[in-house]
């Protein structure tokens, strides 16, 4: 089937300590034993250019050091005062802050907790951004203005298709029309306005108990000079089972709403690849409401566009449901690829894990990870993990990665997070080159074997082998073409062969 879609037309109150030591050099207990009754490490922040830690570097590498590079978090009355940044962030119920106000006033505009962020369809319910909001104090705002300024989007901006096996439905949806509005709802005045703009969405339903053995694939295609909104609404009901890819290319201001609602038992992958052209810009909120027992997984693949921000969250209508969200993004010069990952525990006996990688090369290169986690008063029994990787391949680039936590009661299974900047370990490459290896080839060994896990864990073949051409690709313009082939690349660095 192929459709064409138009264009858019036990601790009741909540802990505040900060349980972080962001230098400490312990290894981080197993998993199991990793758990934490209060905690909340808002605004923890890990920032590395090479340049200012080329003495750190080695040390910090990705997957050769995690045991002494993982922020263990455990509940300890001498946290170190140095990372208590939101002591003050108490308001009261009727806090409503002026964001222009505030940014008149020379301040930071803080925010609520995580849970309490301001949610709405009307635009006009957020100021215009100016930086100092915390959700907006990572991004270039200036390459942004035509997405905040008001989204004047035309017809022809995107073209969006939909390939689809025998049995999946493929049709639009209209403003208030069911499932759309379900998941999502805006929490910032990009998707807001995008919202506004995408008359209509396309939808993609799997009916219940239909289990597909292709993909379902959605093609969004941005026309260059153009101004884009989108919205795409995924249906997975009871106890079906599908992998719906979603690939992003072309160019433009393009604006994206991606809502995923799973039934009871449900079990769906979403794969979200931005393979934008070199001057595209794309802000996009992906949000998905998982159904009593149900199993979601979300991989985010960013490698092209100049201004990437992607904004994914799980959220939990049921108890038993299952989330993983993972991430591969690779930054050259002059790229700003910021991810921002929410889970809202609100449901018992769930579970949780994110998992975001990246590497970075070139003057300017910049990334950014925010993962939040929240933990509700109500979810008994949760089991949450985080984890965020860099790796920094040249000078003049940064990554900054903020890990934050939040939870109101002791009675869960357990939760934690980790998160490492830094570069190449020379130790590694000495090894590697002491076998024989030229020294470029080593390197793709190392960043092969530093991605291996994350997308080993796709689970989609087709997209796994694409991620990994895709990430050569890239290797390409820092060290040049492989001197050996990719199939010996990949046997090399996952262990594997004869």
């Amino acid at each position: 089937m192929r459709g064409t879609a138009p264009g858019p037309g036990g601790c009741p109150a909540r802990a505040r300590h900060h349980l972080i030591d962001q230098h400490a050099r312990q290894p981080r207990p197993p998993r199991e034993e990793h758990a934490i009754s209060t905690a909340d490490t808002r605004d923890h922040a890990t920032t590395t250019s090479p340049s200012a830690t080329s003495e750190q570097g080695a040390a910090q590498v990705a997957d050769a050091v995690d045991a002494r590079q993982e922020h263990a978090v455990d509940h300890a009355a001498d946290a170190p005062a140095a990372v208590t940044l939101d002591s003050s962030r108490t308001p009261g119920p009727g806090y409503d802050a002026s964001a222009a106000a505030v940014a008149a006033a020379g301040e930071a505009v803080l925010e609520p907790t995580r849970g309490e962020r301001r949610r709405s369809f009307d635009a006009a319910d957020f100021a215009v951004p100016t930086g100092r909001e915390e959700v907006w104090r990572f991004t270039p705002l200036d390459r942004l203005q035509g997405l905040l300024d008001g989204l004047d989007a035309t017809d022809d901006a995107r073209e969006v298709t939909v390939d689809a096996p025998e049995g999946v439905h493929v049709g639009t949806l209209a403003r208030g029309e069911a499932p759309r509005g379900t998941a999502l709802v805006p929490e910032d005045r990009a998707a807001a306005l995008a919202d506004e703009a995408a008359t209509e969405a396309t939808h993609v339903r799997v009916p219940k108990e239909l289990e597909l053995d292709v993909p379902v694939h959605v093609r969004v295609v941005g026309r260059p000079g153009s101004r884009g909104a989108g919205h795409l609404v995924v249906e997975a009901e009871r106890h079906s089972r599908a992998v719906v890819v979603v690939e992003h290319t072309g160019g433009g201001l393009q604006a994206d709403a991606v809502e995923v609602v799973l039934g009871e038992g449900a079990q769906l992958t979403v794969v979200s690849l931005q393979l934008w052209d070199d001057e595209a810009v794309h802000v996009a909120q992906q949000e998905a409401l998982l159904g009593k027992d149900a199993r979601y997984r979300h991989i985010a693949v960013t490698l092209g566009g100049s201004l990437v921000r992607l904004s994914s969250t799980s959220r939990y209508a049921g108890p038993g449901g299952e989330a993983e969200m993972l991430g591969v993004y690779f930054a050259d010069a002059g790229q700003h690829l910021e991810h921002r990952s929410f889970v809202d525990h609100a449901q018992p006996r769930c579970t949780s894990d994110v998992r975001y990688k990246g590497a970075l090369q070139g003057e300017t290169a910049r990334t950014v990870w925010v993962g939040d986690v929240l933990i509700r008063a109500a979810a008994q029994g949760t089991d949450s993990y985080e984890l965020n990787r860099n790796l920094v391949l040249t000078d003049g680039a940064r990554a900054d990665s903020v890990p934050n936590l939040e939870i109101e009661t002791g009675d869960i299974e357990g939760a934690g997070h980790a998160s490492a900047t830094g570069r190449f370990d020379d130790e590694q490459l000495f090894y590697l080159q002491s076998r024989g290896l030229p020294e470029d080839v080593a390197r793709r060994l190392v960043v092969r074997g530093f991605f291996a896990d994350v997308v080993q864990r796709i689970g989609v073949a087709e997209v796994s082998d694409t991620v990994m051409e895709l990430i050569d690709a890239e290797l390409d313009l820092a060290v040049g073409p492989a001197a050996v082939a990719p199939e010996a690349l990949a046997v090399a660095a996952t262990g594997t062969g004869a």
